[in-house]
């Protein structure tokens, strides 16, 4: 089967993995695609979407996966493209990828078709923020569209709301846009997922993502420095719960909303004490809970995307382990704010019984691996207990090194 995976991190770096390890025949390429991936598929060359589209169809593609969610909400949406083309596609509509790329109709979605989520207000400008915030500490501020992971902040008191509000609203970091004022729900959190196809879906292994910079969960917020996957992390009761209260409410929505999803989709949720509530969605694979997740995915899942993009759910051919899986990752030095390129990577050859997923990293002109971006790399190990997986990870991540790296050294040991 000849699939093309859009993207070029560490999620799309995963897929492409999972999809060589199927037992279906695969002939592999990806767009924009790197260095690392370009070792277990084709780099295709093209300057946009719609030439992309047009390199598919001439090429016979036969599946087109989303990786990245900028592609969805590109031009008139990457899936929206390929259904002209009859190229099947998994990943949703443009139209449906608006519960991601606007935090504000996702919220007016969660409001629409009572699913448990925390208060909010959107806000055009400053001004507007301010009043909605009313002194009420500590809130959550969120960039209504795409920021890489980045446009969120949990802001304790006026200082820190401030400077994010004069980031986001005047400097306009991340472009024209609106912002979201959210109440701020407290307790654990918890990323699930489920693939999506029509009005039927099926739930994966929930995982646990780090977003803070450094240990014990503080500093700035991330695209994520590590994260833990299994379907032990929650209990049975509290998942059925999860999916009567969010999940099933979620895709029936999208059906009442004749919003076409076939598709992974990720449920951002907060277990509170008046039980899981969601913060957000993606509309793809979490990254780096795709890093996680992926190695305690068994089964056909080149098959079962295929088939899911033509609108047939076979949950029949994935099963699911019962250990743990832990991903932790290598950031370069000044991230999140800044990142710097061209560090001289080691170590990758002594890594054993583990997975490495290149996000930020390229090869420089002699052949060795270098840094390219923020989060570099993620090094995935996993045990029957959380604590042989920790213990397993964190012994290959010390064999992977370069000047200025930067992880946190509680990945699956910190608990929120």
């Amino acid at each position: 089967m000849k699939i093309l995976v859009v993207g070029k991190g560490g999620r799309e770096h995963a897929l492409l993995t999972a999809f060589s390890e199927s037992p279906t025949a695969t002939e592999l390429y990806s767009f924009p695609g790197s260095d690392a991936i370009a070792e277990i598929a084709t780099l295709v060359d093209v300057d946009g979407l719609e030439s992309l589209i047009a390199w598919m169809k001439g090429n016979d593609i036969e599946l087109c996966v989303a990786g990245e969610e900028s592609y969805l909400v590109t031009g008139e949406g990457l899936a929206n493209l390929c259904e002209i083309e009859e190229i099947p596609c998994w990943g949703p509509h443009f139209q449906s990828a608006q519960l991601e790329a606007s935090k504000e109709f996702a919220k007016e979605f969660m409001l629409r078709h009572d699913i448990p989520t925390g208060a909010a207000a959107g806000c055009a400008d400053i001004d507007e923020a301010r009043v909605a915030i009313n002194g009420v500490y500590p809130t959550v501020l969120k960039f209504d569209g795409l920021a890489a992971g980045k446009g969120v902040a949990v802001c304790p008191d006026e200082a820190t709301a401030e400077e994010f509000l004069n980031d986001v609203m005047v400097e306009r970091r991340f472009g024209a846009g609106r912002l979201l004022v959210e109440e701020c729900l407290i307790g654990p959190e918890v990323s699930v997922f489920a693939a999506v196809v029509d009005d039927k879906y099926l739930i994966f292994t929930p995982a646990r993502d780090y977003k803070r910079a450094l240990d014990g969960d503080l500093g700035p917020n991330t695209g994520g420095m590590g994260a833990v996957a299994s379907r032990q992390l929650v209990s049975k009761e509290l998942l059925a719960q999860i999916d009567r209260e969010i999940v099933k409410p979620t895709v029936d929505g999208l059906v009442k909303d004749g919003l076409p999803y076939r598709g992974f989709i990720y449920f951002g949720l907060m277990i509170t004490k008046d039980g899981p509530k969601i913060i957000e969605y993606n509309c793809r694979f979490g990254d780096p809970e795709c890093q996680a997740v992926m190695p305690i995915v068994g089964g056909d899942l080149t098959q079962f995307c295929f088939d899911g993009a033509k609108g047939e759910l076979n949950p029949e051919l994935l099963n699911f382990s019962e250990g743990w899986s832990v991903c932790l990752v290598r950031a370069s030095a000044g991230y999140p704010e800044t990142s710097r390129s061209g560090d001289v990577i080691t170590g990758f050859g002594d890594v054993e019984g583990a997975r490495v997923y290149h996000a930020g990293t390229r090869k420089n002109a002699d052949g060795q691996w270098e840094t390219n971006g923020g989060r570099v790399l993620a090094v995935v190990a996993g045990g029957d207990d959380r604590k042989s997986a920790v213990d397993a990870a964190y012994k290959q991540l010390e064999k992977v090194t370069f000047d200025g790296m930067q992880s946190r050294t509680d990945v699956g040991v910190f608990n929120f």
